[in-house]
């Protein structure tokens, strides 16, 4: 059996499609749709994100501004930039890139972003509306991999999901969403005994620990959908969390690159011009 493959390039397409479709309606009523992305790191991997983030905004018609702080900005500094694009008219979705400076946390300037431009689900009100089941926007990663499950025609609904990671940015947001979506949820992590054991009864496994290679076929129920959520840098390239050998037992794998990541970046973006709609109709009613 080889594993039908989960790729999230058609539905990213379709999703930036519809962006764009709002971004013009947006134009043809005299309003920009703004994205604000603030930086304070050197790190490699998260300059290549945003230079994809950017361009994909670029090419729907969303404007981007990017606020490069320094890897060595106090966080004080970090939360008066977000509190002023929070502020800002203008500004639609505001995205705080990770990693953050030595002696700041995400978690606490995230505090700072409006939710109703936190695009990424980053503040801890959008993490709590979202657990409470109201209205909120989700990390983009997590809400992804929902996305390419639901395009893919993968069921959750009494289904065995097991999600391998517990970060706030993917498994416990991911969690929420499977949850809401009537699956059956385990969260498994690195102190999980007998992890095989674990993830071996999932109908659906959503790997995302950032361990190349953690998740093998002895891990993985024969016919069971798996997505791999990691981008670990090898050679060059990305690899994901779970092992080639897998793609001969599961029914069904997202590849790495190709899968969630693509499509991370377009939810992104719809985020962006749902955000917009949603201030403006606000704005109407003042």
């Amino acid at each position: 059996m080889t594993a039908r493959r989960l790729d999230g390039k058609d539905l990213a397409a379709s999703l930036r499609a519809q962006a764009a479709e709002a971004v013009t309606a947006a134009a043809a009523g005299g309003n920009a749709v703004r994205l604000a992305i603030v930086i304070a790191t050197q790190d490699e991997s998260a300059a290549w994100y945003v230079r994809s983030l950017t361009g994909a905004a670029a090419r729907v018609g969303i404007e981007c501004d990017i606020s490069d702080l320094g890897a060595d900005a106090a966080p004080g500094r970090i939360a008066t930039e977000l509190a002023r694009l929070s502020a800002d008219p203008k500004v639609n979705g505001i995205i705080l890139q990770t990693p953050v400076p030595a002696g700041a946390t995400a978690a606490e300037l995230a505090e700072v972003i409006d939710p109703a431009k936190d695009v990424d689900g980053a503040n801890p009100v959008s993490l709590g509306r979202l657990t409470a089941g109201l209205p909120a926007f989700a990390p983009a990663t997590a809400a992804a991999v929902v996305r390419l499950l639901d395009f893919h025609g993968i069921g959750l609904s009494g289904r065995r999901a097991v999600v391998v990671g517990r970060s706030a940015v993917v498994g416990k947001p991911l969690a929420q969403l499977l949850l809401a979506r009537d699956a059956t949820v385990t969260i498994a992590h690195s102190r999980t005994p007998d992890l095989a054991g674990v993830t071996s009864e999932a109908d659906v496994l959503v790997v995302a620990a950032g361990r190349p290679g953690l998740i093998t076929a002895a891990h993985v129920r024969p016919g069971a959908a798996v997505v791999d959520v990691g981008t670990n840098a090898s050679d060059g390239g990305l690899v994901g969390d779970v092992a080639a050998e897998v793609a001969g037992n599961a029914g069904a794998l997202s590849p790495v690159p190709g899968g969630v990541g693509t499509v991370t970046t377009a939810e992104l973006l719809l985020a962006t011009v749902t955000a917009a709609a949603d201030q403006k109709n606000v704005g109407a009613l003042r």
